[in-house]
């Protein structure tokens, strides 16, 4: 299996985390997706073949994906943001699962998977497009989501409040209705998240996140399943996105 993941302009950055493939080659398994706080737009393909699109909701649960031999997926992961602005619904309705998209979505050609550079221009292109003018932006939208996402969830909803302007039932309100989780939820997913990186290198001592020893592992368990030394020991086995922290 080859996993490549690259990141986007800053432009881009408001509303896109990075585009990715993975190439399962002549291997067949099984590889585990951990939540992360971002969504997916995922093109699948068999023998070179667009087979289906399909857009995934945010996970607070970890998903087991299999793979066989000769099959690809071509992925963009987005911000929560751009469920509002790039695709213009909620999300709600496909929290911790996918729905089916038309083969013809966006009007893909083939040529736009001979590889994860053609993929990032070709798809960078097409959502240009949709980006609002900014005349059309709530800024409050964008400060809240910005704070939690530069914080990595590590922030009070107090904070937050003030900062953008915005009380906290507003917030979980938006949240839920956009999102299909609270402001919590999706704050702590953050924090997991972004203990990956040290988990993959070995590191099991919280950072300022977490109260302590206990409640860092409590976390991580709640949301992948498995405790932080686990992980660490199944990164090349399952967790592709541990395996991309190995060197970061």
């Amino acid at each position: 299996m080859v996993y490549r993941e690259m990141e986007t302009d800053a432009e881009m950055a408001m509303f896109v985390k990075c585009f990715w493939m993975s190439d399962s080659q002549n291997d067949e398994g099984i590889h585990t997706v951990l939540p992360d706080g971002y969504f997916d737009l995922i093109f699948y393909r068999i023998d070179n073949n667009l087979n289906r699109i399909f857009l995934t909701g945010t996970w607070t649960i970890p998903v087991d994906v299999p793979f066989t031999k000769n099959t690809s997926h071509f992925g963009i992961r987005f911000k929560l943001i751009a469920s509002e602005y790039i695709f213009r619904e909620s999300i709600e309705r496909i929290i911790d699962t996918s729905t089916n998209l038309p083969l013809h979505y966006w009007n893909v050609s083939d040529e736009t998977f001979e590889n994860l550079e053609t993929f990032s221009i070709e798809m960078g292109r097409i959502i240009e497009r949709f980006i609002p003018d900014y005349t059309e932006i709530d800024r409050r939208k964008f400060s809240l989501m910005g704070c939690l996402y530069d914080n990595h969830g590590d922030i009070s909803v107090a904070e937050l409040s003030e900062r953008v302007g915005w009380s906290s039932r507003q917030i979980n309100r938006w949240f839920n209705n956009q999102f299909g989780l609270p402001l919590k939820t999706f704050a702590n997913i953050l924090k997991c998240h972004h203990a990956y990186r040290q988990i993959a290198q070995g590191r099991f001592i919280p950072e300022s996140a977490y109260y302590d020893q206990a409640h860092f592992i409590k976390e991580i368990k709640r949301y992948t399943g498995y405790t932080p030394k686990e992980l660490f020991e199944l990164k090349n086995d399952r967790f592709l996105q541990l395996s991309t922290h190995d060197n970061g």
